[in-house]
């Protein structure tokens, strides 16, 4: 099991090495499942997939208030983060106080804020008009502070994965510098820094229906925010909105979402105006990486 968890993993960091070179998943007649770079009848490309998706609908949303001939725009904040926002009108008729840009705001944790007071020209038509809303978490005029995270896990030791830039899954701009730890289902995960636990989530089994899987995100005093993902199911033991220290248990290691085999997949994030980005970090002790067994070197 363990030679097999390795081999998986090595798979990722080969993705480094050869960036070029295609993984091959193929099932035997006993549904033994192996990888090759070398193609066999029956198998098929491997694709690793690591993409975050948060889905902050039922928690950052527009409130509008009618009333005869007036509609005001709120947009309301659930989160225990600032959220930044904008927001535009197309299509209207009959409506006055539409800007004539977009508005741009920063909603503050928990809060409604009013965002637009529209009025009908006509009081006796009705208002017409399709808002465009958009949000980020966070705040973009943070400034990133120097930090050294210490091991986000109690146990090992255990061996980098797949690094920055790794071209498997860690591209785009919410994951480029993120870091896969391979460990065994189960490994107690700890907050490597103090911060409000903004969100998680808990009821993911296997690949579920997140790539993230299960994760914890935890917004830091500077503006920037560590995710914690592919947690075990029903592991999560902290809420939302909870004040955690350098330690505090978060969860356990798992192997949801869009995992490509037991790992922590560990990022730190922060909202640069543009949205989410990752952003480089560094463990306050070396990490080594495991052999290139997709290679043939060990």
């Amino acid at each position: 099991m363990l030679a097999r968890l390795l081999f998986f993993c090595g798979l990722c960091l080969a993705s480094q090495l050869a960036m070029a070179m295609t993984i091959y998943k193929s099932t035997d007649a006993n549904g033994v499942v192996s990888y090759s770079d070398r193609p066999s009848k029956g198998a098929k490309v491997f694709v690793f997939q690591d993409r975050m998706v948060e889905r902050l609908d039922r928690q950052v949303y527009l409130d509008i208030k009618k009333q005869k001939g007036v509609d005001v725009v709120f947009a309301r904040n659930d989160l225990y983060a600032p959220v930044e926002v904008a927001l535009a009108f197309i299509g209207t008729s009959n409506v006055r106080g539409v800007p004539a840009r977009a508005i741009r705001r920063v909603l503050p944790p928990r809060s409604n804020t009013r965002l637009a007071l529209l009025t009908a020209i006509s009081r006796d038509q009705p208002l017409v008009y399709s808002p465009q809303f958009q949000y980020s978490l966070g705040d973009p005029a943070g400034t990133a502070q120097s930090y050294r995270y210490p091991l986000p896990w109690r146990g090992g030791p255990f061996r980098l994965s797949q690094g920055a830039n790794g071209q498997y899954s860690h591209y785009g701009p919410k994951n480029r510098y993120a870091m896969d730890i391979a460990m065994p289902v189960g490994t107690p995960i700890i907050a490597a820094r103090a911060g409000v636990v903004v969100k998680t989530e808990n009821s993911q089994s296997g690949r579920g229906t997140d790539a993230s899987g299960n994760f914890v995100r935890v917004l830091h005093d500077d503006g920037t925010m560590g995710v914690y993902l592919h947690l075990k199911q029903g592991s999560v033991s902290v809420r939302e909105g909870q004040r955690v220290k350098v330690g505090s248990p978060l969860a356990l290691s798992g192997n949801t979402g869009n995992s490509s085999g037991p790992h922590l997949h560990f990022v730190v994030q922060r909202n640069t105006g543009e949205g989410l980005v990752s952003i480089p970090y560094q463990f306050n002790q070396p990490l080594g990486a495991l052999p290139n067994f997709a290679l043939g070197k060990q």
